[in-house]
């Protein structure tokens, strides 16, 4: 089968598609045939091998994937049959034409939905789902500083935050950006490169600030999250993109007021945690993507590649061109 690949960590230029060997599905795994996968910024640090795969799980580049059921293993519980569309998030091995998942993991391809537009949920939506209920124990009407609010588990985050009659309040970097997040409900955006947002969060919320922030950035936000965030508030962070260095009295700040820091990474969960997180979104919210559905659940494209011109999914992502989610799509 043809996977994206790279044989030694560094720039877009080093990725390519490689013939590989199918993998074969061990005990309770289902074999999919898959159609698109979807670019995530861990396949960015993946390939700069910042961020190495967990033990045991495929070195092939990919977190989600949508396809169809194209086989099943040893001890499968008869939950899926050969033909069912279905998407999964995997800790691995999704940019390939084929990959193997736990059974648990799959997740059923909402009505009237194309494969392109499934690949855009799992990593996205299951991120921003477990930020805001597992982590976050998100509260009717609490306020939600979203930063990132373009990108995939920002445009998310949005609309689970709506789902959950929360406010979400997001930060992007373009007038572009802020206003494809008010058309999916954000309540307020601001331009972290010419305004700041920690005093526009407070102006906009009479002073009380934000009760959750989720914050991909890190360390250069570490002021302005603190100047913004309520009190008994909780700053959530799940990635690092300015790093990870503090210069100040963190601790102080917090201490005054009572908030609380909490870190999350999907993909080095264990298994039980994801199937726990998995049903939970299954249950409460894929019935929301179907047709017909109100509130009706969005996932966003923002372009789409073959797996040939992966090189040029990462380039574009790595430019922050990108509105929501930048998916892969497989030969046929």
């Amino acid at each position: 089968m043809l996977a994206a690949y790279f044989d030694c960590p560094g720039g877009p230029e080093n990725l390519y598609v490689k013939e590989v060997m199918k993998p074969h599905p061990g005990e309770g795994e289902v074999f999919v045939k898959v159609s698109a996968s979807a670019l995530n910024r861990a396949d960015l640090l993946q390939r700069r091998g910042k961020y190495p795969p967990p033990k045991g799980a495929s070195d092939i580049l990919g977190l989600e994937a949508a396809g169809r059921v194209a086989g099943l293993g040893p001890g499968c519980k008869g939950q899926w049959k050969t033909g069912d569309a279905v998407m999964a998030l995997l800790s691995g091995g999704g940019q390939a034409e084929y990959v193997t998942v736990p059974e648990g993991y799959l997740m059923p391809i909402p009505n009237d939905m194309t494969f392109i537009q499934a690949a855009a949920i799992p990593e996205a939506w299951l991120t921003a789902f477990q930020l805001l209920h597992f982590v976050g124990k998100i509260q009717k009407g609490e306020r939600v500083l979203i930063h990132a609010g373009a990108s995939g588990v920002g445009m998310a985050a949005i609309q689970l935050v709506k789902l959950a009659k929360a406010i979400p309040i997001v930060t992007a970097g373009t007038q572009e950006k802020l206003k494809a997040t008010a058309n999916v409900g954000a309540a307020a955006g601001f331009n972290y490169k010419n305004e700041d947002f920690s005093e526009k969060v407070l102006t906009f919320t009479q002073g009380s600030g934000v009760d959750i922030i989720l914050d991909c950035v890190g360390g250069s936000y570490w002021e302005k999250n603190l100047n913004c965030l309520s009190t008994d508030g909780r700053w959530i962070i799940y990635g690092l993109l300015s790093g990870g260095d503090v210069h100040g009295d963190l601790l102080a700040r917090l201490l005054s007021k009572r908030g609380s820091i909490h870190t999350s990474l999907l993909r080095s969960r264990d298994k039980k945690a994801s199937n726990d997180y998995q049903q939970s979104f299954t249950e409460n919210v894929l019935p929301y993507f179907s047709q017909g559905a109100s509130p009706h659940l969005q996932p966003l494209v923002d372009s789409v590649y073959p797996l040939h011109e992966i090189a040029e999914a990462h380039r574009t992502m790595e430019e922050n061109k990108n509105i929501g989610k930048i998916v892969i799509e497989m030969p046929v």
